[in-house]
């Protein structure tokens, strides 16, 4: 027994819908249904698993309540939440489609870099979600990479690569 994939991801941002609709306008994820928990949050999915859920920062004592751990109380983890925003380095997702993602990310003006890795058999793209600033990776089979021509190491848009 271990771990086995990534649950899930929460943003907690000063403008939820913003970041909402970048996630969902710019990478395809779905807004899915959740729980009311008493205070507003978007889940997004891919497929019907959500893997991003997004809420307002510090909207409420309740929510603050909510997210607080076991062993801190809801100032303790408002005060936390800054510094827990700075820690995530970065989300990664698998995917397939990469000519359908270029052309999504293009469509949207998104700057992003790309690369090989490191001989794995993985391409991966990398940009900046614009509303927190996250950096999102996403990771392809290089024989997608390949068979679109893409160089290692070119970078779209002017952009410099982003390390990982």
């Amino acid at each position: 027994m271990g771990l086995r994939f990534m649950e899930h991801i929460l943003i907690l941002t000063d403008d939820p819908d913003a970041t909402r609709d970048w996630w969902v306008d710019t990478l395809g994820f779905t807004e899915g249904e959740h729980p009311d928990f008493g205070f507003p949050v978007h889940w997004l999915c891919i497929g019907d698993q959500d893997v991003v859920h997004i809420g307002q920062r510090q909207q409420s004592a309740h929510q603050a309540r909510y997210l607080a751990t076991p062993d801190e109380d809801a100032g303790a983890a408002n005060a936390a939440q800054g510094a827990a925003d700075s820690t995530i380095d970065h989300v990664c997702f698998n995917c397939e489609g990469m000519a359908d993602f270029i052309a999504r990310l293009d469509a949207h003006g998104v700057s992003y870099s790309e690369r090989h890795a490191d001989g794995a058999p993985l391409y991966q793209l990398f940009m900046r979600e614009p509303i927190n600033g996250i950096k999102v990776e996403l990771n392809f089979p290089i024989a997608e990479a390949v068979a679109l021509g893409r160089v290692p190491g070119r970078t779209s848009h002017g952009a410099t690569d982003i390390a990982a």
